[in-house]
Order: C-alpha cells, then structure tokens, then sequence
C-alpha cells in the first residue's frame, strides 16, 4: 500500500473542484441512441432528387435497429455506432403517377467506412418498371450515402463536447480522438508571430502571390456548392464549429475563428467568389478565390483560384485547402475522386 502522499497523481482529486475523473483517467460513456435516431431520421427525410424523368424522395424512415454512444478513456474519444437502416421511397413522374420502392441500410457502423456502406435501393414488391429507380439508384443513393456521412461527422463533434474534462489548470489533459483534423497544424503554426506581423505590417506592401487546384468530386454540383455555403455541412467537414451567411455579401467564421472573410459573388451550383484570410495574416488582408463548379455527368470537376496570397504563405495556403476543405469533404461525404 503506497504511503499517503505518494499514490498514484491520477487519482488525486485535490486538483479538481467537483473531484471527478481525474486527468480523464476513467471510462465514461455516453449514450446516444435517442440523438441518433432523432438525427438519422432528420437527414434523410431531407433526401430528394430530381431528374427528367420526375422526382423521387425519401418519405418514411421505417426501421432504425442499432445503438451509438461517445466513451472516453485516457483523454482519448472512441464513437461507437452500429445501425440497421430500412427506409420509403416515393417517386412521381410528370405526369403525377406515384411509385414507392425500399431503401436497406445494414451495415452504417464505425467498423465501416462511408465509401464501404451498402446502399440497396429497389422498387416495391408488385410495382412496375419505371426510370424512377434508375434516377433512385444513381442520384439518390449519393444523396442517401451524404446524409449518413452528415449524421458521422455530427456524431463526432456535436456530441464530443465537454468528454474530455478539464484538469488543475483547466484544460484537457490529453488530446482530442483522432477522427478531428489536426486543424491546429493548419491554422496556428504562426500564432506566435501574428500580434506582431499584424501590427508591423499594416500599410505596408505585401509580396504575393496566386496558385491554381483542380479537383474532381463524385457528386453533382449542386450537392458540392452546399458543402461551401451550408452551415450544417461546412461545420460537418472542417469538424468545428463554424458560421456561414450564404449570400452575396454574405460574412463567414471557421475553424474556431482561424479562417474568416465575405462571399461577394454565389452563382448557385456554379462559382462562388469570396475574400478569404487566415486570422494569422497581416490585418485587413484577404485573398481571392474563386471556386468554380463543372458537371462533367457522373462527377463534378472543381477548380480553384486564389490570388493576393502572402508569399511566404502560399505552400500553407495550398495544403491547407487541399487536406481541410477538399479531401475534408471527400472523407466527410464520401465523394472521393481521383486528385489531379
């Protein structure tokens, strides 16, 4: 038996107020099964896809089986979910005929990922053929396989607040999982030096420089523009939390903070233009980018812009879309594609 005084620091509680957890050293867990479902249902019931040939959307999530819950272990977050999903589809032809088909979901589990999920889209039993699957089957499934991709990334930032305690000094003693993006790297790796660059550099002439990306999405077009200008889905990807005023003139706040700036131009599904800084930038100074979207059938190409950046930020500035907006939207939505 340890004599008093010399026991194990993880155990000592003298070092927090409400002598819970110490150091996040002892599982807890949290219950999320009743968010989930609530969450799941919500998503998809928003899923409706429109072709030539009428509409179909998603109209009754009929059976949710499965559990989810957050556990913290040794500072360290692990997401458990497992689902089994059976929903309704309703399609209606422009002429006003009706069809219903089933949408099975068995397999939307932590042990899996968004691009490994089984999707089967059918029609009734008894309903005639109609092209109102194919439209289902293709579009509708992307739409499906994103709104479950949604509920993931949620799951892990709506839900992962305040599980990882607070220590003596009042912040987390260990890291946050590693399903969150480094966004720190991203964003702060010149923290130390902003006060005074923005302070010494103001009114004076900046270098810069402009780059070009181009990038291809498994998606249409209008379902990646959401990605930049819905709030829901920008907080999704960038996994936190995050304000977007989607229209002309519009201001927007990621990353904590650590990205602003103002869309001056949205073309729906096809360019957004906007100012955009690091908070760590010289103060007042922005940069131009312009997205532009390209439906190339099957796939939406992407081509970005940026122009005004500092030079000695550019290789950061590059990186930073390329691993935290692009690829974060490709992992978080399940539209991989080949990167050019």
């Amino acid at each position: 038996m340890a004599k008093w005084g010399e026991g194990d620091p993880r155990w000592i509680v003298e070092e927090r107020a409400d002598a819970t957890n110490v150091n996040n050293w002892h599982w807890t867990e949290r219950d999320v099964t009743g968010w989930s479902t609530d969450k799941i249902k919500e998503l998809l019931l928003g899923v409706c896809v429109e072709g030539d040939q009428g509409t179909c959307e998603v109209t009754a999530v009929d059976t949710m089986e499965g559990e989810a819950s957050i556990n913290n272990r040794k500072g360290k977050l692990i997401f458990f979910y497992e689902w089994n999903i059976k929903a309704t589809w309703t399609g209606t032809t422009k002429s006003g005929i009706k069809y219903k088909g089933t949408i099975e979901v068995p397999n939307l589990s932590d042990e899996n990922d968004m691009d490994d999920l089984d999707i089967s889209i059918a029609l009734g039993k008894d309903e005639p053929l109609t092209p109102l699957a194919d439209l289902m089957k293709k579009e509708g499934e992307k739409k499906v396989r994103l709104a479950l991709g949604t509920y993931v990334s949620l799951l892990k930032t709506e839900f992962s607040q305040g599980m990882i305690l607070p220590t003596a000094n009042g912040m987390p003693s260990l890291k946050q999982p590693q399903e969150t993006p480094p966004k720190a790297k991203m964003d702060t790796s010149q923290a130390g030096s902003s006060s005074s660059a923005s302070s010494s550099t103001t009114g004076v002439k900046i270098p810069t420089c402009k780059f070009s990306l181009k990038d291809t999405f498994l998606t249409a077009p209008e379902e990646l523009y959401r990605c930049f200008v819905n709030h829901e889905m920008v907080r999704a990807f960038t996994h936190a939390d995050a304000v977007v005023e989607n229209h002309k003139g519009g201001k927007f706040r990621l990353l904590d903070g650590n990205v602003c700036g103002e869309f001056l131009d949205l073309v729906p599904d096809e360019k957004i233009v906007m100012k955009w800084r690091f908070k760590t930038w010289p103060s007042e100074h922005y940069a131009m980018v312009t997205l532009t979207l390209k439906d190339k059938g099957d796939e939406t190409e992407l081509s970005l812009e940026a122009r005004g950046v500092p030079t000695n930020e550019e290789e950061r500035t590059k990186e930073g879309w390329q691993r935290y907006y692009l690829e974060g939207i490709k992992q978080t939505f399940g539209f991989g594609a080949r990167l050019y």
